[in-house]
């Protein structure tokens, strides 16, 4: 018996040593030309290009092969010509909606509030930044067609030091491989992908490549909010409440809605502050005074915030909001609405995932987006993952932030955003937010670098843009158009400090 146990060893260690096959062959790189025609009757020729980048470690190990979908424009002088790295978030998501939601040359038209159908309709983009950058839509390993190679452990790309590390490969990859190093290179990223971005930008940098700007798009630097009972939550959440209350009329009737969401956002940072730091030191009738002033802010009865302790989670609003219509809010949008579910599907973490506002666009964003992979003639894998929650629920938090001690599990990457600043102070930050973004509230980002204390030569390098939509800019109309011209100025001031120099 014992011999038998000692050849069966062996045998597991030799298989252990012989090298695993590709499940599947990689599938072929396809190209098409199209031509890009805008509102005012400019247009581009470009190349749109589907394939599979090699991605490898410094001792030539293979990590695994990034699906990267790229827009070239047809120009045969590219010397000042950026391109742009453009990503979603999660962990988990693939880039899929950032480029046919609203960055990429073409895109689904959205209704306003309304649910699409799974056709949806397509439309040479008016708000692209084609017309400034060539674009580049990646895929994070585990998601859409990124595939990790079966001999490489995915866990170590599957966290937020080893997703930024691969990302950071996989782009020197496609710039070597095409030729534009000397390119101005820029990163666009959504969510999650905007933790991605703070973390590329730094490591690029310490790869000897320079970023000239860097899009924050629904930003997300410190997960600390995240934790239960964290007061800087609810101080994030409050002025998206109070803008959601303002526009179903619950609360600011007749008030614009920029106008109450900063009011609601100055009342946040000098009233309810100070309230949520006592906590329950704070005297009974100043809390019962608060309740109130909240409740004209936000929709919902005094007596219900007070019962909370004047802390109000988003389901809790979500539920209770509209609870005389029977109806329920979104998360990613809080203007958007689904019927309240019965009692029995009361569990938390299950309303918690249920969004009306990503189930209205998502068939339609990806059925559209596989149909333009098959006219293109690029056949992928069987499935393509637009959300892996095996990523999100496998994904390693561990983050030692530059010049810090520890690693701890909650990350905060305002300090590599920072570094990478402090270290090209050429470069620029753009951030884009919505006043109805109950995932990643515009008030932390601003709280987030205000508490670097960057000098004033610094701060004048980052710019903040504030609009009516949620989570995904692009799924409001009136945002996309307004963040448009925004974005051209955003990229046509390398111009200024091309000048300058």
């Amino acid at each position: 018996m014992a011999e038998a146990n000692e050849t069966k060893s062996e045998t597991t260690q030799n298989d252990q040593k012989k090298p695993l096959e590709p499940l599947e062959p990689l599938p072929a790189t396809a190209s098409k030309d199209y031509v890009w025609k805008g509102p005012d009757g400019a247009s581009i020729n470009y190349t749109a290009t589907a394939e599979m980048i090699p991605v490898r470690a410094d001792d030539g190990t293979m990590i695994g092969h990034m699906f990267m979908f790229s827009q070239i424009s047809d120009a045969d002088d590219k010397s000042d010509r950026p391109v742009t790295f453009c990503w979603n978030g999660g962990p988990g998501g693939a880039s899929y909606m950032v480029n046919i939601g609203g960055m990429g040359a073409k895109r689904v038209k959205t209704d306003g509030m309304a649910h699409l159908t799974g056709v949806g309709e397509v439309e040479d983009n008016p708000y692209s930044l084609l017309p400034s950058s060539d674009l580049v839509f990646i895929d994070a390993f585990g998601t859409g067609y990124s595939h990790v190679d079966p001999n490489y452990d995915a866990k170590k790309v599957w966290g937020v030091d080893g997703d930024a590390d691969a990302f950071t490969r996989g782009i020197i990859a496609w710039l070597t491989k095409y030729g534009r190093m000397n390119s101005p290179h820029y990163l666009y990223g959504e969510s999650y992908g905007t933790m991605r971005n703070a973390v590329v930008y730094r490591m690029l940098g310490e790869h000897g490549v320079g970023v000239a700007g860097v899009t924050e798009q629904s930003t997300i630097l410190d997960y600390e909010p995240t934790l239960s009972g964290e007061d800087d939550y609810y101080m994030g959440m409050f002025p998206v409440y109070a803008a959601t209350a303002n526009y179903f009329k619950k609360a600011g009737v007749g008030v614009d809605q920029y106008e109450w969401y900063d009011k609601a956002f100055d009342y946040a940072n000098n009233t309810l502050a100070r309230a949520l730091t006592l906590a329950d030191a704070l005297p009974a009738d100043e809390m019962k005074k608060i309740a109130g002033e909240m409740s004209e802010f936000i929709g919902l009865p005094a007596d219900f915030i007070l019962a909370k302790g004047l802390r109000i989670e988003l389901d809790t609003f979500r539920k209770n909001l509209l609870k005389d219509e029977g109806e329920t809010t979104g998360r990613y949008d809080t203007r958007f609405t689904t019927y309240g579910y019965q009692d029995v599907q009361g569990d938390n973490e299950f309303f918690a995932g249920e969004d009306p506002s990503y189930d209205a666009i998502n068939a339609a964003y990806l059925d559209v987006y596989m149909k333009m992979l098959g006219d293109m003639g690029f056949k992928g894998y069987e499935n393509y993952e637009g959300l892996s929650l095996k990523v999100n629920s496998s994904w390693n938090w561990t983050h030692q932030a530059p010049g810090t001690m520890g690693s701890p599990q909650v990350p905060n990457v305002a300090y590599d955003l920072a570094t990478a600043l402090r270290r090209n102070p050429t470069s620029r930050i753009c951030v884009l937010g919505g006043i109805h973004d109950a995932a990643t509230p515009y008030w932390n980002v601003r709280h987030d670098i205000n508490k670097l204390f960057l000098p004033q030569a610094l701060k004048d390098r980052i710019e903040y843009h504030l609009h009516s939509n949620g989570h995904m800019l692009y799924c409001d109309e009136v945002a996309l158009a307004a963040a448009g011209p925004e974005l051209k100025a955003f990229y046509d001031k390398r111009h200024e400090d091309q000048a300058a120099q």
